[in-house]
């Protein structure tokens, strides 16, 4: 009988894949499907909200980001440096392809002016919250 000797390696990696971001019917409002998943931080400050996504080799002309109907997406693609079947690849664990990210805005956001920038892979977006209408008094005069 031949025992198998314990890889910490395989059993983290395992591990790792239950809690790694799926595409399924229960979370297509914030993801859908695609060939990997760019991980974001959301913060929120008094006037807007804050978004970053991480994007390391994903060229600025490769992103794609727009609003409609109350969702915010980030779509692209990061281009494989492997092209060549020359040479040995020992190991690849970096995806590639193409990738997309949705996200439910809240009602009280300005749509109008979203900004974002890139830099270092590191994707920032700003959503600025909408201007709330002050409550108006109305003085109550006695006849």
């Amino acid at each position: 009988m031949r025992l198998s000797t314990w890889d910490p390696f395989t059993e983290m990696e395992t591990v790792l894949n239950r809690y790694r971001p799926q595409a399924s019917e229960t979370h297509t409002q914030t993801m859908t499907k695609a060939d990997w998943y760019p991980v974001v931080d959301v913060t929120e400050s008094e006037g807007a909200f804050h978004l970053h996504a991480e994007l390391p080799g994903v060229e600025k002309d490769q992103i794609n980001l727009s609003v409609q109907d109350g969702v915010l997406t980030i779509s692209g693609q990061r281009k494989s440096q492997h092209e060549s079947t020359e040479g040995k690849l020992h190991r690849i664990e970096r995806t590639y392809g193409s990738f997309v990210r949705n996200f439910n805005l809240p009602e009280n956001v300005d749509v109008q002016q979203v900004a974002a920038r890139y830099q270092d892979g590191v994707l920032e977006v700003d959503i600025p919250k909408a201007e709330q209408a002050q409550p108006k008094r109305i003085d109550v005069s006695i006849n």
